[in-house]
């Protein structure tokens, strides 16, 4: 979508009549259906005189095409200014100008990162020359009419206030492919940004080209296609086992016939493969050369999918990072604007009145957007009041949008060295649900152990991790969380005072990545960063809020000693319901090692009655 364009003759005396900043700002309201904020219409206001300037200068033909504000299809990214036409040799060409109003800038040690003062303070953010390429990259990618007619596409950064330093921050060696790239042009340079305009658009004709553009499929390229597929390839983290093929199969298959509109659940608990048949199944529609996304209601989970797949440049990070959705990102999405929708745990799925969240339910927007929609779910890993993704759910708003619901169960776990047995334990023994599994499993496929300190939990994770394993440490939210002053993990949040144990929660700065950053071995993880990942060992410790009463033979959560008030909101009177999402917890968080589990529970009570089961088990 566009919220603004023109000829290039429109604009000019659209600026020359000081009426482009209330043009813009009449077209945001009538395409967005809201106001633009007080920064958006001073920056168009200021930014347009330059550009004006410039392509006034520049003598580039007045039809060529100005778009304003372009909406990058199935994101929130909007481009700050197109300008399309036709070279000395009348090809098309279109070039992105990503506009700044900055005034200086530092660099970082970061690829593609610099210091900006936004809103009075320093912060991290993204160089301006990787902004306009990864713009112009997502055209080439998933843009059809760019792609399929050869059109060229450029990009620039135009920091119109900003006077170049020498040594310039901005022109860093870390910096200088990209600015390669994606040209710098400071406030000095306003001829030579004329002539790269110029030399490109120069020739005119480019308002067909922008609504080429505007309406072109957005379907991906043999390029981005190409590209996903040498990511998978020989992935061992990926690959396909038994039933998991299967389901895999059924995906592709069902999703390339579309005839109807579909939807696909896929349930299976802890270890079963759903993310490996979700991330697969990505990789299999795209093939297909369906226009997929893999969408996750948890940002720490989609970045961790990200880098294990990429670990490689900000660049390739950028172009896989744009496949990969939050699960509120559909309110405003078109009825079957996706040819298939794949949601990895479905089961944190969220409702009305969730943090951030403009819409009333998450399912609903999904299966709208969708022709095809894939859910997975373990309607036991839901662990907040606002996690609505059951299967019933699921099955309710299908039924309601004509949607052909196909089921299809994953009983064979992977995690946890094969042990079935030790899954159907943790559920027994923690009152989840009844199973047949009383006695325990095969001790020497899965190590679980409950120490009596957290310092030999710590110790045994250190130990693990230093041998070349993969292992961490997470906890309950039965610790406050220190937000200011915190961003590093600084503050020890997780304090048990009887065993002058104290450590950090995962860092913000890290929080995205904390299971595969190496400081994460030094901070607790919560279910947040862990769910629906895993480690070779995990070292879990049961805060107070999670208790045994002896006398009733009840495991029980205590609503106090639990911190997270989003997940107590409205649970004050329904303890229940709290024990049943904070066990979930802890399950989540037990069944996040492959190898093993060290246990610690501050509940001495509690403690006793895992070591009775324990003994028991075989």
């Amino acid at each position: 979508m566009i919220v603004y364009s023109s000829s290039v003759a429109e604009f000019k005396e659209a600026v020359d009549d000081n009426k482009i900043a209330a043009n813009i700002e009449a077209s945001y309201i009538e395409k967005l259906g809201k106001r633009p904020t007080v920064s958006e219409w001073r920056a168009w206001n200021n930014s347009m005189q330059f550009m004006e300037r410039v392509i006034r200068n520049s003598k580039v033909a007045d039809d060529c095409g100005v778009m304003i504000e372009y909406n990058i299809p199935s994101t929130s990214k909007r481009i700050d200014f197109v300008i399309a036409g036709k070279d000395d040799n009348q090809d098309d060409h279109f070039i992105i100008v990503e506009l700044k109003q900055w005034q200086e800038a530092l660099a970082t040690d970061k690829e593609d990162v610099v210091l900006s003062s936004i809103n009075g303070s320093l912060r991290e953010t993204t160089h301006p020359s990787y902004q306009a390429w990864s713009y112009r990259q997502f055209m080439y990618d998933m843009n059809a009419a760019v792609y399929s007619r050869g059109v060229k596409g450029h990009s620039v950064a135009f920091l119109h206030n900003y006077k170049e330093k020498n040594p310039e921050p901005l022109k860093a060696e870390q910096y200088r492919k990209t600015v390669q790239e994606a040209p710098l042009f400071f406030s000095h340079e306003m001829r030579q940004l004329q002539t790269f305009l110029y030399k490109y658009v120069g020739q005119g004709k480019g308002m067909e080209l922008l609504y080429e553009i505007e309406n072109g499929k957005i379907v991906p390229s043999k390029s981005l296609i190409d590209h996903v597929h040498a990511l998978f390839e020989g992935h061992s983290d990926f690959v396909l086992l038994d039933e998991q093929k299967i389901a895999y199969e059924t995906i592709i298959s069902l999703a390339k016939k579309q005839d109807t509109k579909k939807t696909i659940i896929i349930k299976g608990g802890p270890g079963t493969g759903k993310s490996v048949i979700s991330m697969n199944a990505l990789g299999g529609l795209l093939r297909s050369k369906l226009n997929t996304k893999f969408v996750a209601p948890n940002a720490s989970f989609r970045n961790v999918m990200v880098e294990m797949l990429t670990k490689q440049s900000s660049k390739s990070k950028m172009r896989t990072k744009s496949l990969f959705m939050g699960s509120g990102s559909f309110v405003d999405s078109q009825e079957d604007e996706f040819d298939v929708l794949i949601v990895d745990e479905a089961h944190r799925l969220k409702g009305k009145g969730t943090y951030m969240y403009k819409g009333v339910n998450q399912i609903d927007d999904i299966i709208k957007s969708s022709k095809v929609n894939v859910f997975f779910i373990d309607d036991n890993q839901r662990i907040r009041p606002n996690d609505i993704g059951s299967l019933d759910e699921i099955k309710r708003i299908a039924a309601e949008r004509h949607s052909l619901v196909y089921e299809y169960s994953l009983t064979s776990q992977f995690r946890c060295s094969g042990a079935d047995g030790f899954l159907n334990w943790i559920d027994d023994v923690l009152r989840i649900r009844e199973t047949a599994n009383y006695s325990g499993w095969d001790r020497e496929t899965f190590d679980f152990r409950i120490y009596e300190s957290p310092h030999e939990v710590y110790e045994a994770t250190q130990e693990k991790q230093a041998s070349g394993c993969k292992a961490r440490m997470v906890a309950g939210f039965a610790w406050p969380w220190t937000d200011k002053g915190n961003a590093n993990g600084e503050v020890d949040d997780v304090i048990i005072e009887e065993h002058d144990f104290r450590m950090p929660w995962n860092g913000r700065a890290i929080q995205g990545a904390w299971a595969i950053h190496p400081d994460g071995v030094h901070q607790v993880g919560c279910v947040h960063t862990t769910q629906g990942l895993e480690f070779d060992y995990v070292g879990v410790i049961i805060g107070n809020d999670l208790k045994y009463n002896p006398e009733t033979d009840e495991i029980v959560a205590d609503y106090n000693e639990y911190k997270d008030t989003t997940g107590k909101k409205g649970m004050k009177n329904n303890n229940q319901e709290l024990t049943r999402l904070i066990k979930n917890i802890y399950k989540v968080l037990m069944t996040r090692g492959m190898k093993g589990c060290y246990v610690f529970c501050r509940d001495k009570e509690l403690r006793d009655y895992l070591l009775t089961r324990l003994g028991k088990a075989i």
